[in-house]
């Protein structure tokens, strides 16, 4: 048997084109790393990148060793944080924090993610693969819409977000913005890059 979550559960990855839709995000375990600073000029990020990438097939290998099974290593996922939320609609890439997360499937288990890792880490020294640890993140009510574009064209629909949709729907923030990856920039024109963007969202209390 072969896992893929982009294709068990098209809900989470494979939302609409046209306008923000809700969905119910369940408590998911991720590999994850955490870092700071502008995406496309800190190597600290791209060093991230590979030793996610790393332990990522790094626990697949331990998975398939276990169970006889396999899953896809899925795309790159990141949540991103900063003490003003309009810094992603200005592109202000230096004032984000950022956590890079792989979804792992239910089926694999702590002491797969742990030997994974700890053997990816042996491996390859160079990268940061020890900072990488299993992390269950449970955003529940969630907004997403899949953004089709350069990433640095994400900020109208951002605004669109925050200033019409969410106070339209009497919600507020309840989580880091998540942005899901699946398309490989590497080989796919800007124009035409698919991202998810969702927003966790909680129902605003209403000022007395």
């Amino acid at each position: 048997m072969r896992i893929d979550l982009k294709n068990e559960r098209k809900d989470l990855y494979a939302p609409p084109t046209a306008d923000f839709v809700e969905v119910d995000v369940p408590s998911v375990t991720y590999l994850a790393i955490d870092g700071h600073g502008d995406p496309n000029t800190s190597s600290t990020y791209a060093d991230a990148v590979g030793a996610l990438y790393t332990a990522g097939y790094g626990v697949r290998a331990a998975f398939k060793e276990r169970t006889g099974d396999d899953f896809v290593v899925g795309p790159l996922e990141a949540l991103w944080t900063s003490s003003d939320p309009e810094t992603f609609v200005r592109q202000e890439k230096s004032a984000w924090d950022w956590t890079l997360l792989i979804a792992l499937p239910d089926a694999v288990s702590s002491v797969d993610a742990n030997a994974g890792i700890t053997h990816a880490a042996q491996r390859k020294s160079e990268l940061p693969v020890g900072e990488v640890e299993p992390r269950v993140i449970a955003e529940g009510r969630s907004l997403q819409i899949m953004h089709v574009g350069s990433y640095d064209d994400e900020g109208p629909t951002l605004a669109r977000l925050h200033h019409e949709v969410m106070p339209a729907l009497g919600v507020t923030w309840n989580g880091p913005h998540h942005e899901i990856y699946l398309s490989d920039p590497r080989r796919v024109a800007p124009e035409k890059l698919r991202t998810v963007l969702r927003q966790p969202v909680i129902d605003a209390v209403a000022p007395e």
